[in-house]
């Protein structure tokens, strides 16, 4: 869930208690300084019964994706990190940057993008691509999901299938990419397949429609795409994450109680739902009556309950630091010096998302 203000409402820790809420995902308006972040991390955390770890996630992907800036470091887009041609750096940029999230006791980064970045009119994607070949993304964004690990940082592939050749974006409409079979799985398909076989913890679904694969349901609501494709095809284990289900793409189609649950079935685990609170309460009250009265939803439930207890079990970024050893612990000599070591590489791309860094 995602909440207004820098400081947790009275109501969400209270349903984070009642462990109604798995997680919670932090944006530039909950963010004001490292102190402020680590007391509200703290807060979060605390609420939670020791038995039902809560996570508390971010986007910090680089470049104009990272909620959290100065004075932790600034880090260059992963166009331009992949392009420098070094994994070991690409890997020391993901835990350089995972080290600085673990010290506010934030345990799960929303990254790499494992999109291929393969359309110039793409708006929302651009260099937030670690590239347009499907094995330069896979090389560089696995090891920068490496580098999260490192720092002890789970991290989530994102956008299955392939976000990279839309024309659109999907905060603002559902795009929709019309390539064939063959074509997705020469290209979009790479780098996810290869994150599948690395064993990455956690993937991000697109609300995006392939028609060669589903003509009527953008991949979050597509049964064929997720369950048939993801889990039996690729043979996916890990922990399958909604992206914003208030993003226009979704949210303009489907209501929020239908939503949630023609996900689950469909084989999503995990749902973000940024806000409003009363939209929140109202995709768990759904997910509860459906599973009440339903064997599939009930089962789903159970299903998916298993792969959150394993994702969480992998959780290991403890309490954060004291608010004095903060500033030794953000933008160091070493840091800002990696991230000007990256030549910024100008991506064929329009205007950048207005949206992509709220």
């Amino acid at each position: 869930m995602g909440f207004d203000g820098t400081a947790a409402p009275a109501e969400l820790l209270g349903r984070i208690a009642r462990s109604e809420v798995g997680g919670v995902m932090l944006f530039r308006p909950n963010i004001e300084n490292p102190a402020q972040v680590a007391a509200l991390v703290s807060s979060l955390r605390k609420a939670s019964p020791s038995q039902a770890q809560l996570v508390v996630s971010v986007d910090q992907e680089g470049g104009r994706v990272q909620r959290l800036r100065a004075p932790l470091t600034a880090w260059p887009d992963m166009g331009s990190v992949a392009a420098a041609g070094d994994v070991a750096r690409t890997r020391a940029v993901g835990l350089a940057l995972g080290g600085e999230l673990a010290a506010l006791g934030i345990g799960w980064n929303f990254a790499p993008v494992l999109d291929v970045h393969t359309n110039p009119q793409n708006p929302v994607i651009g260099n937030r691509a670690f590239g347009s070949r499907p094995e330069q993304v896979t090389d560089h964004a696995l090891a920068f999901w490496r580098g999260l690990h490192d720092a002890k940082v789970l991290g989530c592939g994102k956008h299955f299938p392939g976000h990279g050749d839309t024309q659109s974006d999907s905060h603002l409409e559902l795009p929709s990419v019309a390539h064939d079979d063959e074509r997705l799985h020469s290209i979009e398909l790479v780098p996810f397949a290869a994150a599948c076989r690395a064993g990455i913890e956690a993937l991000m679904t697109a609300h995006v429609l392939y028609p060669a694969w589903d003509a009527d349901m953008p991949a979050t609501l597509s049964r064929r795409i997720v369950h048939d494709m993801l889990r039996g095809e690729l043979g996916y284990l890990g922990l399958l994450v909604s992206d914003d289900l208030g993003m226009a793409a979704v949210a303009d189609h489907h209501a929020i109680e239908s939503l949630v649950v023609e996900s689950l079935l469909a084989g999503v685990d995990h749902f973000l739902v940024r806000e409003p609170l009363d939209r929140q309460a109202r995709a768990f009250a759904a997910l509860v009556t459906a599973a009440e009265t339903k064997a599939a939803v009930r089962a789903r439930v159970e299903e998916s309950a298993a792969r959150v207890a394993r994702f969480k079990a992998g959780l290991r970024v403890p309490m954060p630091a004291p608010v004095e050893a903060l500033p030794a612990l953000f933008g160091s000599k070493e840091n800002q010096a990696l991230a000007a070591s990256f030549a910024r590489v100008a991506f064929l791309s329009v205007a950048d998302s207005p949206v992509a860094d709220a």
